[in-house]
């Protein structure tokens, strides 16, 4: 891996309406009261955000609408203090997440792409340089895939580290995974990319073997409330997450992914990475919404 410690994300922006309820509505039923907040989010922007406050030199490639919701994002991640030279303008509106939450902090989140659809291979192939300038590069699979799969090939053939959290689940092209040094599946996402159902250690070591059959390097894959497990050449490890009262989990996993590139962009381990990584996340499940749940370096 380079040496300049820049991370790059490229991936989605967001707005969230999030709405806190006793239970998730089943279809036709409406459930009354609950807490309404609206703020940013997006997986990509979430591990842009995430990144920077936790010490990480962050620059964010994105596309938003020429609306509102864009003006306010692009705001938004010039007050965070990133790079926001390479967030691009769109025709098609900004995106849009809205976001369920129950009383078990558990979600459901349903994504109106809009402007994230629209980042091309072309615009990709434009940031060619700033990705051949990186350290790390995050990726995401909330923008087209075929623009996920250019980034990480530029990037790898650059030498840079690629990280890819693959989610939302989606068919992701074979040649990609040569590409991927570390993949932050959950264990859906893992059954959905290995055919492997992962419900304990043994099946989730299939799973990790399977996707390194194909190419991936390393993996660390989180298991909610027990934590997570990593997968590397080098062995297998545990770890375990904090134990904190939940209130919301909606961009843990974002916050996790963050925490990781921060701490490999700083030359930890990747069982270092993963104890820096969950300390963020714990802080980040104790509050309501996404971005403005994203704890700082000096809260952990």
């Amino acid at each position: 891996m380079k040496s300049t410690g820049k991370i790059l994300v490229i991936g989605s922006s967001n707005t969230d309406m999030t709405v806190k309820s006793p239970m998730i509505p089943r279809p036709g039923e409406t459930v009354i009261g609950g807490e309404f907040k609206m703020g940013a989010g997006g997986k990509g922007a979430n591990q842009a955000v995430a990144a920077k406050r936790l010490g990480g030199d962050v620059t964010f490639v994105c596309k938003v609408g020429k609306d509102l919701f864009g003006d306010n994002a692009i705001e938004n991640y010039r007050k965070e203090g990133m790079d926001v030279s390479y967030v691009l303008r769109s025709d098609k509106p900004s995106g849009v997440a809205l976001i369920l939450v129950d009383g078990n902090a558990e979600n459901c989140i349903s994504v109106a792409t809009g402007a994230n659809g629209d980042l091309t291979p072309e615009d990709i192939e434009a940031s060619a340089d700033l990705i051949r300038s990186s350290s790390i590069l995050v990726l995401q699979n909330e923008i087209p895939i075929e623009s996920v799969l250019k980034a990480a090939r530029i990037a790898h053939e650059a030498g840079a580290y690629v990280i890819l959290n693959p989610a939302p689940a989606c068919a992701l092209p074979e040649e990609i995974f040569q590409y991927v040094d570390l993949m932050t599946p959950n264990q859906t996402e893992s059954e959905f990319y290995t055919g492997i159902p992962v419900n304990d250690e043994a099946s989730a070591q299939k799973a990790a073997d399977a996707l390194r059959a194909k190419g991936v390097k390393d993996i660390i894959m989180t298991m909610g409330s027990k934590g997570s497990m990593g997968f590397t050449s080098e062995g297998t490890f545990f770890t375990p997450s904090r134990k904190v009262e939940a209130v919301d989990t909606t961009a843990a996993g974002d916050t996790f992914c963050g925490g990781l590139a921060v701490a490999i962009s700083e030359g930890k381990t990747l069982p270092e990475a993963a104890e820096f990584a969950t300390a963020a996340s714990a802080l980040t499940v104790q509050k309501m919404g996404a971005q403005e749940s994203i704890p700082y370096r000096n809260n952990l």
